[in-house]
């Protein structure tokens, strides 16, 4: 079971590192008509289950949390949320990948904490290492600490061109 939940908690990176590097392939297997942000979003929802489903299998839950399990998760939550209100579902699934123009935000959070998103998610993640073991919170901190580094060399010859 524990293999299995290693895989799970990994599962998303290699998709998010192949689409950031091939979002025209991304593009056309969406095809005309097909937004490739929103099919991007049902499929990372999808993993999401997948991993939350893995650290579940492995989690030892009690109760009360401790004193700051609160402020890291709900900061943390606050910050993602934040991220998909400024950019929507275009700029949070790679919309300026797949052809499209998004927007500039320099609102709060941006301009102030350096990749927002990830950030939240892993003081989330951090906030519940009382119930799931060290390795699989660990794990998926490296998978978004990979895929920070990877986004942080956007390459716009790269970029897809929009099917028309």
């Amino acid at each position: 079971m524990e293999i299995l939940a290693c895989i799970g908690v990994i599962l998303p990176f290699p998709f998010y590192y192949y689409l950031w590097n091939h979002p025209q392939s991304w593009v056309n297997l969406c095809g005309r008509g097909r937004d490739p942000c929103k099919i991007m979003a049902l499929v990372s929802h999808f993993f999401k289950i997948v991993q939350f489903v893995s650290l579940f299998s492995v989690s030892d839950l009690h109760w009360p949390p401790p004193f700051y399990f609160w402020p890291l998760f709900l900061f943390g939550q606050f910050l993602n949320f934040r991220v998909y209100q400024l950019l929507g579902e275009p700029g949070t699934y790679y919309g300026v990948r797949f052809g499209k123009n998004i927007p500039w935000v320099t609102e709060f959070p941006f301009g102030v904490i350096r990749d927002p998103q990830y950030v939240g998610s892993i003081m989330s993640l951090v906030a519940c290492l009382p119930w799931v073991p060290y390795l699989y919170i660990g794990l998926w901190v490296l998978g978004y600490v990979f895929m920070i580094q990877v986004e942080s060399k956007e390459d716009p010859s790269t970029r897809a061109k929009p099917l028309s």
